[in-house]
């Protein structure tokens, strides 16, 4: 009888007869040198192979009749066709991330479409702030009472660390919002990425972070491409163009709150976000209130439903759920994949924005406009590849709002 063990791709023999089975047997693995220890197989009433790593019979195959020869083949139990599983499971999470990202990207690009609108015919920038976050607030907290979502768990110093990242996601939030209001979606996002730009000088000046050189040379294309869109912008606003820098640095401190407050803390990117929803709602709604006011509000509404009609609440609605679905999705996001690989898929979401703004609203771009969006977002992503793999070695936590640019 010929018995035929794998391990670790090497296939080790063994011949023996039928007469005496257990002890040639027994002999013949044990004068093998590649099995430590030996297989032990001494005790009859004990049929278990003992080796390092168990192993399995894949098959027994009879060779030759008269002399009851069979071949039998095993392989390790942790190297069990290993190389397919991994193929399948890194396909499984590829295919993952694409629908991460594209669901993020559509959502990203149908909001900024419906704020545009609710904004054209409502401009009242504060209030569709407050619902965007009121609607999302809403949204997680009946997941949770519904257990469709897992509650989190937190406690008073997760709301503490907490408290200044939502103030500066507030005043983000808001400023792009009345950017938006002021100036064409396309403008305003060109404006935003030059948020990296206000990141590096930020932590230089302010926190005494130090970069490469290769990071501050990725600063020249965002910066000027950004300069050279804004002189060229047909339908250029101060109100709209401060709006935009104001969110950049907002955003920017946010994710320097955000790094310092949250190391160590066991909140998922989707329940992080939530949280951080609920909380700036609660900051936002007084200063809305005293800013714009009910009377405000109300004679606005009425004067939109009767140039727009009764669609214009659905405007109103699919803004607020989609702003919350798109900052979801991407936190979500940023869970299962690298900063560097977020910070990517960030620039092209930005470019997806842009793009599909021009085209729904029509807007009017000049080729030395587009000429400096297009080398802003070129700046923005060369930005991604050579300061992200430094934050990374720099800082070996990673954290949720990392590289939110």
């Amino acid at each position: 009888m010929s018995f035929s063990f794998k391990q670790s791709g090497l296939a080790t023999c063994m011949n023996v007869t039928n007469s005496g089975f257990h002890k040639r047997l027994i002999s013949t693995i044990c004068s093998r040198s590649s099995f430590s220890p030996c297989l032990n197989l001494q005790n009859p009433e004990r049929r278990n192979l003992s080796v390092s790593k168990p192993l399995h019979i894949l098959s027994i195959e009879k060779i030759n009749e008269k002399k009851t020869v069979f071949e039998c083949k095993a392989y390790e139990a942790d190297k069990s066709q290993p190389i397919e599983v991994e193929v399948k499971s890194e396909a499984a999470k590829r295919l993952k991330i694409g629908i991460y990202f594209a669901t993020w990207w559509a959502l990203n690009v149908v909001f900024n479409i419906y704020n545009k609108k609710v904004l054209n015919a409502y401009p009242y920038p504060w209030l569709t702030s407050t619902l965007s976050l009121a609607c999302g607030s809403l949204m997680m907290l009946i997941s949770w009472a519904t257990r469709i979502a897992e509650t989190p768990k937190t406690d008073f110093e997760f709301w503490k660390t907490l408290f200044p990242v939502a103030v500066a996601h507030t005043i983000g939030h808001v400023a792009a919002t009345v950017s938006m209001s002021k100036v064409a979606v396309s403008f305003t996002h060109i404006i935003k990425s030059g948020e990296p730009a206000f990141s590096v000088l930020v932590s230089r000046f302010l926190l005494g972070e130090t970069f490469p050189p290769s990071v501050y040379l990725s600063l020249v294309p965002i910066i000027g491409g950004c300069a050279l869109a804004a002189v060229t912008e047909l339908n250029f606003n101060m109100t709209g163009f401060m709006g935009a820098m104001i969110s950049n640095f907002a955003f920017v401190l946010r994710n320097i709150f955000s790094k310092k407050g949250m190391k160590g803390k066991s909140v998922s990117g989707m329940n992080y976000y939530a949280c951080l929803s609920l909380l700036s709602l609660v900051i936002l709604t007084p200063f809305a209130v005293a800013v714009e006011g009910p009377q405000m509000w109300a004679a606005g509404w009425q004067k939109a439903l009767s140039e727009i009609g009764p669609q214009f609440v659905w405007w109103v609605a699919a803004q607020s759920i989609f702003y919350h679905l798109y900052n979801q999705v991407s936190y979500m996001s940023l869970d299962e994949i690298s900063p560097l690989t977020f910070s990517v898929g960030n620039t092209m979401k930005r470019i997806s924005v842009i793009v599909s703004s021009i085209i729904i609203f029509h807007t009017p771009v000049q080729p030395i406009n587009a000429l400096g969006a297009a080398i802003a977002i070129l700046g923005t992503f060369l930005y991604s590849q050579v300061s992200v793999p430094y934050i990374i070695l720099r800082n070996t936590a990673s954290n949720i709002s990392q590289v939110l640019i």
